[in-house]
C-alpha cells in the first residue's frame, strides 16, 4: 500500500498507529537463572535493545535477594517483655513494683480517716470525759481540734428539738459560732500559751452532749415547769463544768477554772432557753 493508514511496501511506514511504546509492545522476554540461583528477567523492545532487568528493579520495591528460605523475615513482635520499670524500679516476674521500704509504697500510707482528722479513739475519750467530768484526760488529745464529734452532737441537738416541734438549726449554729469566737478571744487573753479557734469549737461542741439529753427529754416531758427548770439548771452546770475542766487541762490554767466556767455557763444557758421555750 502506498497511502492511507497502514503499512507501506517497504514495511517502515506505520501511519497513524505506532507499535514502539518503550518496550511495552512486541517485547521479547527471556527468563533464566544466574549462577547463584537467582531468577533473572531480561526484556527487549522490538529493536533488540535491553530495557530493564527486574532483578535490579524488583516488583513492589522489595529485594527478594534478602529472603531466607523463600519467605521474607518477619519481625519478632509477639514475644512479651517480662520486665517493666516503674519510677526507676525494674520489675521482674513475681516481684512487686514497690516494696515495704519504698517511700511510694501504699503500705506506709496512713488510714483515710486519720488523714481526714477523724480519730475514733480521741472521740471516745473526749465523750467519756464529758460524761464523767472527774476523769482525767490527756492534754495532747484536747488540742487536736477535732470537729467530727461536735458536728454530730449539734445535729443530734437540733434533731431532738425538731422532733419536739422546734426548728432551731439556724440559732444553734449561729449562737455556737458567736460563742466560739468570743471564748477564743477571752482564752487567748487569759492564757500564756494561746489556743486555736478549732480547739475551742471542739471542746464546746463535745460539752454540748448534756444539752442533747435535755432536748431528748423535752420530746417526752414539758420543760416549762419546775421540773424543766431543775433539769435545765443541772444540764447547764454539767456542760459548764466539763468545758471549763477541758479548757484548763489543755491550757494549763488550773487556778482559773471558775473564771472559765462563767462564760461557758452563759453560752450553754442560751441553749437551755432554746430547749425550754
Amino acid at each position: 500500500m502506498s497511502g492511507g493508514y497502514g503499512q507501506t511496501a517497504d514495511g517502515f511506514d506505520q501511519g497513524f498507529f505506532q507499535t514502539n511504546y518503550a518496550g511495552y509492545d512486541d517485547q521479547n522476554q527471556n527468563a533464566g537463572y544466574d549462577g547463584g540461583g537467582q531468577q533473572q528477567y531480561v526484556a527487549y523492545d522490538n529493536r533488540g535493545q535491553q530495557q530493564y532487568t527486574p532483578n535490579q528493579y524488583p516488583a513492589g520495591g522489595y529485594d527478594y535477594s534478602q529472603q531466607q528460605g523463600g519467605y521474607p523475615a518477619q519481625p519478632n513482635i509477639f514475644t512479651p517483655d517480662t520486665s517493666s520499670s516503674y519510677a526507676g524500679y525494674t520489675q521482674t516476674d513475681g516481684a512487686s513494683p514497690m516494696g515495704p521500704g519504698d517511700p511510694n509504697s501504699f503500705e506506709d500510707e496512713p488510714p483515710l480517716l486519720e488523714e481526714l482528722g477523724i480519730n475514733f479513739d480521741h472521740i471516745t475519750q473526749k465523750t467519756m470525759t464529758v460524761l464523767n467530768p472527774t476523769k482525767e484526760t490527756d492534754a495532747s488529745i484536747l488540742g487536736d481540734g477535732d470537729l467530727a464529734g461536735p458536728l454530730v452532737f449539734c445535729l443530734m441537738f437540733g434533731s431532738c428539738l425538731l422532733l419536739g416541734g422546734k426548728v432551731q438549726f439556724g440559732y444553734i449554729y449561729g449562737i455556737g459560732g458567736i460563742g466560739c469566737v468570743s471564748l477564743w478571744c477571752l482564752l487567748n487573753m487569759m492564757s500564756l500559751t494561746g489556743v486555736s479557734v478549732w480547739t475551742v469549737a471542739s471542746i464546746l461542741g463535745y460539752c454540748l452532749l448534756p444539752m442533747v439529753f435535755l432536748s431528748g427529754t423535752s420530746i417526752i416531758l414539758s420543760l416549762q415547769g419546775v421540773l424543766g427548770q431543775i433539769l435545765a439548771t443541772l444540764s447547764v452546770g454539767w456542760c459548764s463544768m466539763s468545758a471549763s475542766k477541758l479548757f484548763v487541762s489543755a491550757l494549763a490554767m488550773h487556778d482559773q477554772q471558775l473564771l472559765v466556767a462563767y462564760p461557758c455557763a452563759l453560752l450553754y444557758g442560751v441553749f437551755a432557753l432554746l430547749t425550754i421555750f
